[in-house]
């Protein structure tokens, strides 16, 4: 073979990484190598691995570099629209599949699927978003919108539009979800007055507030579990 037409080493390699793949399965790769494999459709004949690490010590972790926002991706020096495209195209793939697991059931009966959702949709967002779950009369999951987007600490709420969107939906009961930036799921006296507040207003209509749940770096805070409701 003429000098210069061998392929490149990392050609081998990736033939090697799918075939671990396949048969050890995704717990046998490092989180880098999944994002480096994650990458390969960004860059057909480019090395990915120097750059997955990079996207992994910028970030800390897998989720995190999943989960960033476009403008922090663009940030890492050789990441392009390509890579970007890749990368969240594999956040939405983890949050639809958490969600499939919890959409048309009993969440009540499914809670961990619920809870595996909610951080997996929610846990690593930038700024506070305020999440409505709607129930029917089995306590099947049939939306889950998006009811007021915040700065970073801030969200406002206005219990009125969330009992005149269930009775919209023909909800029977509602879970809120909101996240926490700061990664402490901790209430604040501003989420528990707005929470009897939702809970009142939805009473009044006989719409049930099963919980509301805080999301931040662990687990979620659930304001039944700890007597707020």
């Amino acid at each position: 073979m003429a000098e210069g037409s061998a392929k490149p080493h990392y050609h081998g390699h990736r033939s090697r990484m799918r075939e671990k793949l396949i048969a050890h399965g995704p717990d046998a790769l490092q989180d880098y190598e999944l994002l480096e494999m994650a990458l390969w459709a960004a860059s057909p004949r480019g090395d990915t691995k120097p750059l997955a690490k990079q996207l992994i010590e910028t970030f800390g972790d897998f989720a995190h570099v999943i989960s960033a926002p476009p403008e922090r991706l663009k940030e890492v020096p050789g990441v392009g629209d390509a890579a970007i495209a890749q990368i969240k195209l594999l956040d939405a793939a983890a949050v639809r599949l958490a969600r499939a697991r919890v959409m048309k059931r009993n969440v009540l009966s499914s809670w961990q699927a619920l809870i595996d959702y909610c951080n997996a949709s929610k846990r690593y967002k930038t700024t506070e978003e305020f999440h409505v779950l709607f129930l029917d009369r089995k306590n099947v999951l049939i939306a889950d919108e998006v009811q007021q987007k915040g700065t970073v600490d801030h969200t406002p709420v206005y219990p009125r539009e969330i009992v005149k969107r269930a009775l919209h939906l023909e909800a029977s009961a509602l879970i809120m979800v909101h996240n926490h930036p700061s990664g402490d799921p901790t209430p604040s006296r501003a989420d528990i007055d707005m929470t009897k507040q939702v809970r009142d207003a939805a009473k009044a209509v006989g719409v049930v507030l099963h919980d509301h749940l805080v999301v931040g770096a662990d687990e979620p805070y659930s304001f039944r579990s700890n007597g707020l409701l």
